[in-house]
C-alpha cells in the first residue's frame, strides 16, 4: 500500500473539476496537446498547461514531445483514478 503522504499527491493531482474534465477528455481523446486540451474545454492555454503539469506531477497524465508538440496520455494511475469517480456518481 501506498504511504499517506504519496495517497494525498495523488488525490491533490485530481482534485480540481478542471483536472478531471481533463482526465475524462484525455480518456476519450489520447495524445491531445495542451492547445488541444484548453480548446477542447473552451480555457486559457496557461490554465491548461498548469493543470495537465499538475496532474503529471500525480503521474496520471504522461507527457512527451512529438516534434514541437507535447502530447498528453492517461497513465494507468489516471485510469484507475477515472474508474474510482465513475463509482461516486
Amino acid at each position: 500500500m501506498l504511504k499517506p503522504r504519496e495517497l494525498e499527491k495523488i488525490v491533490r493531482g485530481f482534485s480540481n473539476h478542471r483536472r478531471i474534465q481533463i482526465l475524462e477528455l484525455l480518456n476519450r481523446e489520447p495524445e491531445l496537446s495542451v492547445f488541444g486540451i484548453a480548446e477542447e474545454l473552451s480555457i486559457n492555454y496557461k490554465t491548461s498547461a498548469e493543470h495537465t503539469r499538475r496532474l503529471a506531477i500525480a503521474d496520471l497524465v504522461m507527457k512527451w514531445n512529438s516534434g514541437n508538440t507535447v502530447r498528453h496520455v492517461l497513465t494507468d494511475r489516471g485510469k484507475s483514478i477515472l474508474k474510482f469517480l465513475r463509482t461516486l456518481e
